[in-house]
């Protein structure tokens, strides 16, 4: 990992403005929170392509929507718990039902949003969009992750969901690495566990490998950036080269990461998976990197389990 921190919404805000460059075609929709979200980057550079919906969000998904129905690619924004919360509806009905080309990039998501408080802290939106048919589900890590997501779902004709970080998170790819939609990033070769992690965890998890490396302990870290479609091979490999399976996430543990490699397990290769998420609680107002650890998602919480 790099030294540099970038939050995965700046880069977000970032790549819009590279893809609005190549394709005519997409346009940005935002309710209120341009500046939170980082779509103001497009909004400047093609004010006439944008947006500003106000706080309406289920009437911004409806319109997005028809947009897509007349041949633009809608990237629609707002806090992960305004998005998949608030909009549920219309993402269900309107745009999951009919198949329709709506990119669904909501900020802020986990209780990494800090301060904001409960209210704001989304820890239920990957178990809300990934229970959705014709939903792909993303979680980037970094920087050079998510300006490969907000390009790559661009390419695919139909409803994505990417889920992205108020928290700045180290850089830990190369600008020339190669991701695959419902491909998980293997990160070392340890038998001793494997860790399954996606968005802010990711960079706790390879704080983890080093940490335990240093007591001869060897982990292999899974980068799940594609919750659905998820890569079940990566997993049962996993679970048949590894002695312990822990997955890490910024999230409830019902219905979130955790859950989508239960499911896997049991199907195909049943065996114990430690949880470590949100269990089943709000969060509360605070520091970051404090509600990390009081919620127990570092590096520390996965060290202490040897």
């Amino acid at each position: 990992m790099k030294e540099e921190k970038k939050a995965t919404r700046q880069s977000y805000g970032e790549a819009l403005v590279e893809l609005g460059k190549e394709n005519e075609n997409i346009v940005v929709l935002d309710a209120d929170l341009a500046r939170a979200t980082k779509t103001i980057l497009f909004s400047k550079e093609f004010p006439n392509r944008f947006l500003d919906m106000g706080i309406a969000e289920a009437n911004m998904l409806s319109t997005a929507a028809g947009l897509a129905t007349c041949g633009k690619v809608p990237y629609v924004s707002t806090f992960g718990v305004f998005a998949a919360g608030r909009g549920y509806d219309q993402i269900r009905n309107s745009i999951c039902y009919p198949k329709l080309n709506v990119k669904i990039c909501a900020t802020h998501c986990g209780i990494t949003v800090g301060e904001d408080g409960a209210t704001h802290q989304m820890i239920e939106d990957i178990s809300l969009m990934r229970t959705l048919p014709n939903m792909i589900v993303m979680s980037t890590s970094d920087d050079t992750q998510t300006k490969w997501a907000v390009r790559e779902v661009s390419k695919i004709n139909g409803p994505a969901y990417l889920r992205l970080s108020r928290l700045t998170t180290p850089i830990i790819y190369e600008s020339d690495q190669k991701f695959e939609i419902g491909k998980g990033i293997q990160i070392g070769d340890g038998t001793d566990a494997t860790v399954f992690a996606t968005g802010v965890t990711v960079a706790e998890a390879l704080k983890a490998q080093q940490i335990l490396r240093e007591k001869s302990i060897n982990i292999r870290v899974i980068d799940i950036h594609t919750i659905k479609p998820i890569d079940t091979d990566i997993i049962i490999k996993s679970a048949k080269e590894t002695k312990k399976l822990i997955s890490i996430e910024d999230h409830n543990i019902i219905g979130g990461l955790g859950s989508a490699i239960s499911e896997v397990l049991v199907k195909e290769y049943p065996t114990k998976l430690i949880k470590l998420g949100i269990n089943d609680m709000f969060g509360k107002s605070g520091n970051a990197e404090e509600l990390m650890k009081l919620y127990k998602i570092t590096s520390k919480d996965i060290c202490d389990i040897f």
